[in-house]
């Protein structure tokens, strides 16, 4: 009983971590609609259509992955089957840009949260737009060699776009607000309660040999695995906290950043891709053991790097 006294306590340090995303997330959100409504992002997306023949892609996709990068996934999903006939488009096609978006979306946001927990905002921003196209590159050769997933795509939904207004995109910010805040505290107490049933050491035991690969070891795991299944805004919103406290190594900040930037929110995100047609192998099983690999030849190369340099320019100390 001691012990659920104690954690009741300390339920108010969660809004020290609320606060901090609330005031990223708000702004942030806003700009990128406002961009969006005054046609900033289809300017730039010309920009984005040479690359999108890197991956196989029809060039006009290059708008949708802009908006996924800027605005979220649930901005960029209506455009996929409006930009493109759906009848030109294969699986291989829809897990493609799949892959781009769960890797490189909403990274005002979510860099911006990443950034507080040390690692630089421009080095993370790039690792996530590289390990996207790098993946994306592979599938498209693994694809055009086998003609695995060359059938066309037969999505479960296909959204349609439409306006909104301000009102109601003021009052989705707020809804979304009060849930983040909901399953912040929510999480907070699943995951003391695991501790304390011993249910957390028993999850880390069985991740543990997968994140070892990557090189992320000790609490970092923990933090890691969160990310893992609920997403940037949890996992690296906790991270910051331990951080700032010193007990979790800059290094391992770092890598545990780089890997929730490859592999986050696997429940949610996948879900929704599968919604759309994407194969669940390469969205799922295929970008976890992309993530492990990509992690862990960072984490070989930070081995050559001084903690002088790495702190200089990889990672900055937060006070």
């Amino acid at each position: 009983m001691s012990k659920l006294i104690d954690i009741f306590r300390r339920t108010p340090e969660i809004f020290s971590i609320y606060w901090m995303l609330f005031r990223i997330t708000v702004p942030v959100t806003i700009l990128a609609e406002v961009a969006s409504r005054l046609g900033l992002i289809e300017w730039m997306a010309p920009v984005f259509s040479p690359v999108m023949n890197l991956v196989g892609l029809p060039p006009e996709l290059g708008l949708a992955w802009l908006t996924a990068m800027i605005v979220g996934m649930w901005g960029a999903v209506p455009l996929l089957f409006s930009l493109v006939d759906i009848s030109t488009l294969s699986i291989a096609d829809v897990t493609i840009f799949s892959v781009l978006m769960l890797f490189a979306h909403g990274l005002p946001i979510e860099q911006k949260i990443i950034q507080q927990a040390g690692p630089g905002m421009t080095i993370t921003t790039m690792l996530r737009i590289a390990g996207a196209l790098g993946y994306g590159f592979i599938l498209h050769h693994l694809f055009t060699a086998t003609g695995w997933l060359s059938a066309p795509v037969d999505p479960v939904w296909i959204p349609l776009s439409g306006a909104t207004t301000w009102s109601d995109f003021f009052l989705g910010l707020g809804e979304a607000m009060i849930w983040m805040f909901v399953i912040l505290v929510g999480l907070f107490w699943v995951l003391e309660i695991m501790k304390l049933i011993g249910l957390m050491d028993f999850l880390m035991r069985a991740l543990s040999p997968m994140l070892r690969l990557a090189g992320i070891k000790g609490e970092a795991g923990e933090l890691t695995a969160i990310g893992l299944f609920l997403g940037i805004s949890y996992g690296a919103g906790f991270l910051v906290k331990e951080a700032r406290s010193g007990r979790v190594s800059p290094r391992q900040v770092f890598l545990s950043c780089a890997f929730m930037g490859f592999a986050h929110s696997v429940i949610e995100d996948t879900i929704l891709v599968l919604a759309l047609g994407a194969d669940i192998y390469t969205v799922l099983v295929g970008r976890v053991i992309f993530a492990v690999i990509a992690t862990g030849i960072i984490a070989l190369l930070l081995r050559s790097v001084s903690d002088t340099t790495f702190l200089a320019t990889l990672y900055r100390q937060k006070a």
